[in-house]
């Protein structure tokens, strides 16, 4: 008797908005959706229409960002958690120590790793918690590029599928993984291979494949060292995006950063870490200072796969944002390699 009162339910809406259901068809088809059967399309055109309600009412408070459909729009928010996998937490032993010292340097007034070439483009994790894989191949990427002027897309699927326990490395695979443990993996492999040689295929398969032995190592891309950027500090963190693209962890299950497509984003976001993403710079847009970091969600979610992350104080609140942890976390635990 529920499903038929709920279908009804469902059916009623769509009739009382057909351009409702044709732009919710139009998002199902760029997203290649597949429905199971009547019974599931109407479950997610009510959790679809329940999100572009919501992204209505948060832009029409005319924040310093926007919220958009993108391929999340048909998950509600626990399932859109699902998604997520980080294991935060458990930092391994440091070898290079906090940056610290740099409160006093003069930094710059904005740095963009992006346009300087020292980055790669968007990447997509797909259907595997690997996150915290890209972040770790993103900062040495842009390690390398600093040390060799030269741009190279390094291997996640070598991280997935290698930097195991059985394979003296310490991280999880499709189930998570922390960036400071895979640098430690990449040095005592005196290296990682490159994004041809290893291409990525966990996004598919949800799930890591036997270590492959036959590529080759990248010449010059084994980590020596890496530094843990000291937390809860802008000064320090922007020292560091001065230096390199850095690692970071961030709370990324919030409803309004699922659905976050533009601006400085200053909404509601915690502090509980599961979501390893990639800080490629800071700057100042329209009055509000932002990080600008890389997710690997693909181009279809944020800002071209890009998200600005509120810096500095949140100007709703006059405050520092997570009493200075930072927006989302991300100055928790930032870290980036050393060639």
């Amino acid at each position: 008797m529920f499903r038929v009162l709920f279908n009804l339910s469902v059916l009623s809406v769509a009739l009382c908005g057909f351009t409702l259901i044709q732009r919710f068809e139009r998002w199902a088809k760029t997203y290649d959706v597949a429905f199971e059967n009547s019974d599931h399309h109407a479950l997610v055109f009510k959790k679809w229409v329940d999100n572009d309600n919501f992204i209505e009412l948060i832009n029409a408070q005319n924040m310093s960002y926007t919220l958009g459909h993108n391929q999340f729009s048909g998950m509600d928010v626990e399932e859109y958690r699902v998604y997520l996998a980080y294991r935060g937490g458990e930092k391994p032993l440091r070898t290079g120590g906090y940056l610290r010292g740099s409160v006093t340097n003069v930094l710059p007034k904005s740095v963009d790793w992006v346009t300087a070439g020292a980055v790669t483009p968007v990447k997509d994790q797909g259907q595997c918690g690997s996150c915290w894989s890209f972040s770790t191949t993103g900062a040495l990427e842009g390690a390398y590029f600093n040390k060799f002027r030269k741009l190279i897309s390094f291997s996640e699927q070598n991280l997935v599928d290698c930097d195991t326990l059985k394979n003296g490395g310490k991280d999880h695979g499709c189930n998570g993984g922390l960036m400071d443990n895979a640098f430690n993996w990449i040095e005592k492999n005196l290296g990682l291979c490159g994004e041809l040689d290893y291409p990525y295929t966990s996004g598919t398969t949800k799930k890591s494949s036997p270590c492959k032995t036959t590529c080759t190592n990248i010449e010059g891309s084994r980590i020596v060292d890496f530094v843990d950027v000291a937390p809860s500090s802008d000064a320090d963190m922007m020292a560091a995006l001065a230096k390199n693209p850095v690692s970071i962890a961030i709370q990324a299950d919030q409803r309004e950063f699922q659905l976050y497509q533009s601006g400085v984003f200053t909404g509601a976001c915690g502090t509980k870490l599961d979501h390893g993403v990639l800080a490629v710079g800071y700057g100042n847009l329209d009055g509000v200072d932002y990080y600008l970091v890389k997710n690997s969600w693909s181009y279809s979610w944020g800002l071209d796969g890009y998200i600005m992350l509120g810096r500095g104080q949140n100007p709703d609140t006059g405050s520092s944002y997570n009493g200075g942890d930072g927006q989302c976390g991300m100055l928790l635990e930032g870290s980036y390699p050393v060639l």
